[in-house]
């Protein structure tokens, strides 16, 4: 079982920052960000893979987000620079179902642990 806890969400202006963190419980699995707005269905964002060697990104916000991963610290980072209103959603932690993945997916079902999610709301 992994348990992962989120945080760093908020409200910022439209081109400004944000830092999401993601606790982990367990090192050795790929972590992934998705994000779900307002009438939306979930989306991947952006995922690691456990050793940080593979990286996967929307195209909407690849040149924008960064993920990345301090394994000495069981957390994932997702740093959002340049936000725009779209990017409004709650934000969701998620543990692939697989340890030692190098391939990172974006299809929700290989994820099977979500954190309770971090609300980013971006105002224009």
């Amino acid at each position: 079982q992994v348990q992962l806890v989120e945080s760093g969400g908020g409200l910022v202006q439209a081109g400004g920052s944000l830092r999401l963190s993601c606790a982990a419980s367990r090192r050795d699995y790929a972590l992934a960000w998705f994000r779900q707005g307002p009438g939306k269905e979930r989306e991947f964002v952006a995922g690691i893979s456990w050793n940080g060697g593979s990286k996967n990104y929307r195209g909407s916000v690849a040149g924008r987000f960064t993920i990345s991963r301090d394994n000495a610290k069981n957390t994932v980072y997702l740093q959002m620079n340049s936000l725009k209103p779209e990017d409004t959603a709650v934000y969701y932690c998620a543990s692939d179902r697989s340890p030692l993945r190098v391939v990172v997916t974006s299809t929700p079902d290989d994820y099977n642990y979500w954190g309770q999610g971090t609300q980013v709301t971006v105002s224009s």
